[in-house]
């Protein structure tokens, strides 16, 4: 295994449980599990209302928010349903939060249903709108406590994970595969890849297609001033731009009681770009270098322009979040976290919307697992190994 993220941890677990014989050895390249995206996330277990009804995406986010409470119950990790509304500001859009409506209730999400102002005002009261979504099923976590959860029970149950370990290459070997690393080269009969923002790198070097190809997106957040909580019970998301695979600025708690408000989405220098000013020359090279990515950027010029002015101004980045909270101000406002999503963009400049899941050989590449990744973790472990079913003894 390679990757000892959320989804890495997940399945191997997974396939441990099924397999109590099965050796596995997880390989990461960071100090400690769970280091990128599973850690620098606002910790939301979403419902799966957005995702387009029988995508990946859609059964698996609905199956893993079930999994993720179960998991977390049985763990003692804190976790809470605090619920969710989506709100349309103006009656432009209502059309947007229709199609929202009926992709959740396609996706069979738990317990949604459309309100309007006055129980906005009652479940929200420092938000407003002309209409929304709620959500009750929608809740927080800290994705790195499942993680090291994760950890703790697959070296109890005898698998090794070797951290600061980088994967550098996979690749045929004897019917099996060499997997290079950090340490030398190790032989198995199969490898599985769940390695976030170097996924597509590793697929390349198993011989699969360069596209789809990752772009680091960096979401930065701010945090409300403890003083300023008040103004959110929950959480409160805008109606999203149908067009891309991203949700909009909007106001999470999370479940150490702090509030932030985003992420932003903008292309960075780096697959690790944490800090704005971080910069690798073979991340940067990469994204440039890439077609979709002028490609996308000449479709969506407006959006990247408006992205760049949430990111440089504070003040426009609290405006966004006042349309649907109005007694929002900058004062109210702190630094926040940052994270960096590895999405998926096709040569022809499409934002990778599903989750892609790749075979080659003896490998497997999970090539593409932005959000809801986390939330849909346990389900994307379960999914894989029914895939991997009789293969494993070969």
């Amino acid at each position: 295994m390679v990757g000892a993220g959320i989804v890495g941890l997940a399945l191997a677990r997974e396939l441990g449980r099924r397999h109590p014989r099965l050796r596995i050895t997880v390989f990461e390249r960071e100090v400690r599990v769970g280091s990128h995206q599973t850690a620098h996330n606002s910790g939301v277990v979403h419902a799966g209302i957005y995702y387009r009804p029988g995508s990946l995406k859609a059964r698996l986010c609905v199956d893993g928010s079930r999994r993720m409470f179960e998991f977390c119950e049985q763990r003692g990790i804190p976790h809470e349903r605090c619920g969710k509304v989506i709100i349309a500001t103006d009656r432009s859009e209502l059309a947007a939060l229709d199609e929202l409506e009926a992709r959740g209730r396609a996706n069979g999400v738990d317990g949604l249903r459309r309100i309007g102002p006055a129980e906005l005002a009652e479940l929200e009261p420092h938000a407003t709108g002309v209409a929304a979504l709620h959500s009750p099923a929608t809740g927080i976590v800290d994705f790195a406590a499942v993680a090291q959860a994760l950890a703790d029970e697959l070296r109890e149950a005898g698998a090794e994970i070797l951290t600061a370990c980088e994967v550098r290459a996979v690749l045929p070997a004897g019917g099996g595969v060499a997997v290079r690393h950090a340490h030398g080269e190790t032989r198995a009969g199969r490898a599985i890849v769940c390695a976030g923002a170097w996924s597509d790198r590793l697929a390349v070097t198993a011989g699969a297609s360069s596209d789809p190809r990752i772009v680091p997106f960096r979401g930065a957040y701010l945090r409300l001033r403890p003083a300023a909580r008040q103004l959110v019970r929950g959480l409160i998301y805008p109606v999203p731009d149908p067009q891309l695979p991203f949700l909009g600025v909007h106001l999470t708690r999370t479940i150490d009681g702090e509030v932030l408000l985003g992420p932003t989405a903008l292309i960075v220098g780096a697959r690790d770009a944490y800090e704005l000013r971080r910069i690798r020359a073979e991340d940067l090279w990469a994204t440039l270098a890439w077609p979709g990515t002028w490609k996308l950027l000449r479709r969506y010029g407006r959006t990247a322009i408006q992205e760049l002015r949430l990111a440089a101004s504070r003040r426009a980045f609290v405006a966004a979040c006042a349309r649907y909270v109005p007694e929002l101000s900058a004062a109210d406002v702190l630094a926040g976290p940052a994270g960096v999503r590895a999405q998926a963009l096709g040569a022809d400049g499409a934002l990778v919307e599903d989750f892609v899941i790749n075979e080659l050989g003896e490998a497997v590449f999970v090539r593409n697992a932005p959000s809801p990744a986390a939330t849909s973790s346990l389900a994307i472990a379960a999914h894989l190994a029914d895939r991997l079913e009789g293969k494993l003894d070969r």
